[in-house]
């Protein structure tokens, strides 16, 4: 794992990332050497042409889920996101090489190789997606605990990492709930240490159930640490791992003397300025669909157009919610505050396709001008909701130590929910990001928003 900018980024991901860009790159240079001995060609105006190019195109490569470590698509399901990302990147292509101040033999020449090259890394990308790990990049992880929580640690690795490893679980002498298999076991006859040494281990996860009575040899993890290895605690292990704060490895003691969580004054006027630069820009794209929006909303239900609801922002401050309409008028006529549900009868036809779309959100625009809200950030939640949330859910108020937002981490790295349960995860995602919020993540979130949208990903 590689941190970059407070957030933590797989180092297979950066791989193909600098992979696929260079792909576009070395295929335009090699057309640059060969159409350069036949003509005058300005290499900078072609140089930016291919970076224009190969930035567009991890960008749609990325909307469709190529970089992400684990995925459940059939092949073709991701020859149809390919064959789609493939279009996207043909047509930006067609522009660039149209507009470029290039001759027209040139043009013509140079945009034919750079086609290729795009197509050879949609090609190479769908074929990396489906190939499973990658022998330089696998890394040996040893779990140091056998218990509840080392299972915890075998699932998440499994779910979330084909370049993991799992050489094996070392029992603590003083655990006696073993859950893991017998023949993933390793003796503990030999000190940590040694064991670590001749398993050529990459990083151990410290996922004890129990650490009191001498369970945890300080000693034995600081000589690994000393010889190397990295050394994880049950917490930071979620963190890097899958981007989360898992609640039931959570103490207050490392949010307390834990980095993170800082929310200085630089931070708070830097992302204020990119919300509303941004928020001012995205309002002014999406008026026509805003506009188109408002009157079939009208033709179909009549007023009113917009839905306003109480929502509890930052430090607990009440503020109402701007939305499109997407139920009926009277959708909590009983009084009593419903979770919104797949399915729900409540929806219109229009409410429907506005929400699977996200446009229903796009009124928040407003939310975020006024300052009552931030483009990314948790989920603002109703007053009702937040008071069952904060007493059956521990740490939930940390979540209003900022902004909520129009999206947020939770929003693009889980599922709409509807349950105690559900908010409970998506917490997870929330603490996550208040942890380790900065302009990088905000602007990845916005990112990966568009890929949520395009792909339908989590609509309700």
């Amino acid at each position: 794992m590689i941190r970059l900018f407070s957030h933590w980024l797989r180092a297979r991901t950066i791989f193909d990332l600098a992979a696929d860009f260079s792909f576009v790159l070395v295929g335009v240079a090699a057309a640059i050497f060969w159409v350069g001995s036949h003509m005058q060609i300005d290499p900078l105006v072609v140089l930016a042409c291919a970076l224009a190019l190969a930035i567009t195109t991890l960008s749609f490569n990325a909307w469709m889920g190529f970089y992400q470590s684990t995925h459940s698509r059939s092949l073709a399901q991701s020859l149809l996101r390919g064959a789609f990302s493939l279009g996207l990147a043909g047509a930006v292509a067609y522009a660039i090489f149209t507009f470029a101040p290039l001759a027209d033999t040139s043009r013509d020449l140079l945009a034919v190789p750079a086609m290729t090259a795009v197509f050879g890394m949609v090609v190479h990308r769908l074929g990396v997606a489906h190939a499973g790990s990658t022998p330089m990049l696998v890394r040996r992880v040893l779990v140091f605990g056998a218990g509840e929580h080392a299972l915890a640690v075998r699932r998440a690795l499994d779910k979330s990492d084909p370049n993991v490893q799992i050489v094996g679980f070392y029992p603590s002498p003083a655990e006696e709930d073993i859950r893991v298999p017998a023949d993933r076991l390793l003796p503990n006859t030999q000190s940590l240490t040694d064991t670590a040494r001749a398993l050529k281990v990459d990083e151990i996860v410290v996922a004890l159930s129990e650490r009191r009575g001498g369970a945890m040899p300080l000693r034995e993890l600081l000589d690994c640490k000393l010889i190397g290895v990295k050394v994880l605690d049950l917490a930071s292990h979620f963190e890097q791992t899958l981007g989360q704060i898992r609640l039931d490895s959570l103490r207050a003691g490392w949010l307390i003397f834990g980095d993170g969580f800082r929310q200085g004054a630089f931070r708070a006027f830097l992302k204020r300025l990119f919300d509303i630069v941004c928020a001012s820009i995205l309002l002014l794209v999406s008026l026509p669909v805003m506009l188109i929006t408002a009157v079939v909303i009208v033709i179909e239900s009549g007023f009113p157009i917009f839905y306003r609801q109480e929502r509890v922002g930052r430090n607990g401050r009440l503020f109402n919610v701007i939305k499109f309409r997407s139920m009926v008028t009277d959708a909590e006529k009983d009084g009593k505050p419903q979770w919104a549900t797949g399915n729900d009868a409540r929806v219109t036809r229009v409410g429907r396709f506005i929400r699977k779309t996200r446009i229903d959100e796009l009124p928040q625009i407003i939310n975020v001008l006024r300052g009552d809200m931030s483009l990314v950030g948790p989920r603002p939640e109703r007053p009702y909701f937040v008071d069952q949330l904060t007493r059956e859910i521990p740490f939930y108020a940390v979540r209003h130590s900022v902004k909520p937002g129009v999206t947020g981490w939770a929003q693009v790295r889980y599922h709409y929910g509807a349950t105690v349960e559900d908010s409970a995860e998506k917490l997870q995602y929330d603490l996550y990001y208040v942890k380790n919020n900065s302009l990088f993540l905000d602007i990845l979130v916005l990112f990966e928003t568009i890929g949520v949208v395009l792909t339908g990903k989590g609509a309700r």
